[in-house]
């Protein structure tokens, strides 16, 4: 099933390679210099999503393990794209922003700048509940156990990330004699609980809006607006994602504004209002900023 993805002028693969490069054991992706390959269930089957990159496109090939079914090849379809960044133009955003005092200077250093997507809109909420509260490199643990315990081995010997029915079936006891926390194991549970089963549809549509699929996330227990916004901007590629509780965030406004102490939270939400609805970009940009030199964010 290989097909050929054209990447826009300036297309930062360092960034997108970087992002799928996180977990150094290679559970689920395995990045090289110029290539990806990451396993994702898919509708019940196992599948590789494999890229090799050049200049200008994307050589994309998806090794499934199973029947391949129209609505298979959609969600084969949108998970490339999600994977590869190319959800979210940035154009808008650095238009909008060019002549901003706060941010124009920062757009013109980081050119090209895109959101990099999870594969599945339930691997980004999944793993937004996982990393809440904790660092990154213990939320990549805790990310590979789930991994294991719940998802399936492609047949290239890749493990592939899990749905909810799979994760489902887990219980409790399964994660927190793994180090997860009592809270955020039954959290993970609840939710998977909820899509496997149908009450709450993930499929975005014309009577889901993506904004009505945020306000049921933030009604189930253990779910706040943190990991919504984070869920929905890995997820869904939404454009106005507010990360104003996130501490990254924080801490480049503190750098960007050249103040001594980070902005709270509240004050945080004020200045991201400004840039509506192009927050997701805003937010890029700052958690992007903080690998840049001091005298340069």
């Amino acid at each position: 099933m290989p097909r050929t993805i054209s990447l826009p002028p300036g297309y930062r693969l360092g960034d997108v390679l970087a992002f799928h490069r996180r977990d150094a054991e290679s559970t689920a992706e395995v990045v090289g210099p110029a290539s990806l390959r990451k396993g994702v269930m898919l509708d019940g089957v196992p599948v590789v999503l494999a890229a090799d990159f050049s200049p200008s496109a994307a050589a994309c090939t998806a090794q499934v393990d199973g029947a391949v079914s129209a609505a298979l090849e959609r969600r084969i379809d949108e998970a490339f794209r999600s994977i590869l960044g190319l959800r979210i133009d940035p154009d808008p955003f650095c238009a909008f922003a060019a002549t901003d005092p706060l941010f124009g200077a920062l757009v013109r250093r980081q050119p090209g700048l895109r959101i990099v997507q999870s594969a599945t809109v339930f691997e980004a909420l999944t793993w937004a509940i996982i990393g809440q509260q904790i660092n990154l490199p213990f939320a990549i643990a805790l990310r590979r156990t789930f991994i294991v315990l719940a998802g399936r081995q492609h047949s290239s010997g890749l493990w592939c990330y899990p749905e909810a029915a799979d994760a489902a079936r887990l219980a409790p006891e399964d994660l927190t004699g793994r180090k997860f926390s009592r809270a955020k194991a039954e959290t993970l549970l609840r939710f998977a609980g909820l899509v496997a089963s149908g009450e709450l549809d993930l499929e975005p549509g014309p009577a889901n809006a993506i904004e009505q699929i945020g306000q049921r996330l933030l009604a189930i227990k253990g779910i706040g607006p943190w990991t919504v916004n984070y869920g929905l901007l890995r997820g869904y590629g939404h454009a106005d994602c507010s990360l104003h509780g996130d501490v990254a965030i924080r801490a480049a406004l503190q750098r960007l504004l050249g103040e001594d102490g980070k902005p709270d939270i509240r004050r945080t939400e004020q200045i991201l209002q400004q840039y509506q609805p192009h927050r997701t970009m805003a937010a890029a940009h700052l958690w992007a900023s903080l690998a840049l030199p001091d005298d340069s964010a």
